[in-house]
């Protein structure tokens, strides 16, 4: 089992087969690009991806925000990840806030961001980044790039459509407007809305239902969702068919069947 990563300004914790990743920056809202989270969720990722003990990771924030996506005083002076010639720039968003959106692409395992509150710009991007998300009732959310006369540097563009579909996402984007918990709920973009205090038990709860399926099945059937938005129909089936002949040969199919059959709760063992 691979250890955990060593983090500056995140947190790991684990219970069972979930972990849990908290943004641990309140001092300056979780942003970003002035802070090393953008290489502690990279760490973690490449961490599950490795650890098959686990099955879900939520992402949620300490204090007041989720994230406040990115240093507005950097981009103002100039400096930090928005400093330096076009092609200056360019490097450190490569290099930068779109390892995030890459990252969380390939994780392996489901993710549930519980936005616990403003998750603005690249923080919003960052919540759209994960399959699923709960916010708390308090949480303001908004696709602000334009505001400050710039576009989705991190991916949003790509990832937001796929969310709420591409005119719900050309408004958000086109406009720039914040929102809050209830309308994200009306639109699709979160599965449920939670009082504050209850928020992280919420994501818990569904965390928990998930962890609670073979991993192995778990895995690939998350492989098959990100596989099949880029795929055609002929093809992704070919690949169905092969993820098919690994699931019955495991024997948590084995045992899933059979508990089933016998009307009891399954044991997983992950093989």
């Amino acid at each position: 089992m691979p250890s955990q990563p060593q983090l500056k300004d995140a947190q790991i914790t684990v219970d069972g087969r979930i972990a849990t990743l908290t943004l641990n920056r309140d001092d300056v809202r979780n942003e970003l690009t002035g802070t090393q989270l953008v290489d502690d969720i990279v760490r973690t990722t490449e961490w599950i991806n490795t650890d098959d003990s686990i099955s879900v990771l939520i992402l949620t924030g300490a204090g007041k925000a989720f994230s406040a996506g990115g240093n507005v005083k950097h981009m103002l002076n100039r400096e930090g990840s928005f400093g330096g010639s076009v092609y200056e720039v360019q490097k450190k968003y490569r290099e930068g806030i779109q390892r995030v959106a890459l990252a969380l692409h390939k994780l392996e395992v489901p993710s549930i961001a519980a936005v616990n509150g403003p998750a603005i710009g690249a923080g919003f991007d960052l919540a759209c980044m994960c399959d699923l998300r709960i916010a708390s009732s308090d949480a303001k959310m908004g696709e602000t790039f334009v505001n400050l006369g710039i576009i989705p540097g991190d991916g949003g563009a790509w990832l937001l459509q796929r969310v709420v579909g591409y005119q719900r996402a050309a408004e958000l984007t086109f406009t720039g407007r914040v929102f809050g918990a209830e309308e994200a709920l009306a639109m699709g973009l979160v599965l449920s809305v939670a009082e504050p205090a209850d928020l992280l038990a919420q994501a818990r709860e569904l965390a928990t239902r998930i962890a609670e399926k073979p991993p192995q099945a778990l895995r690939l059937a998350k492989r098959l969702m990100k596989l099949s938005q880029r795929q055609e129909l002929p093809d992704f089936l070919e690949l169905c068919a092969v993820f098919q002949g690994i699931c019955h040969n495991t024997g948590d199919h084995i045992e899933a069947v059979a508990a089933f059959m016998e009307k009891r709760a399954p044991k997983f063992l992950g093989n």
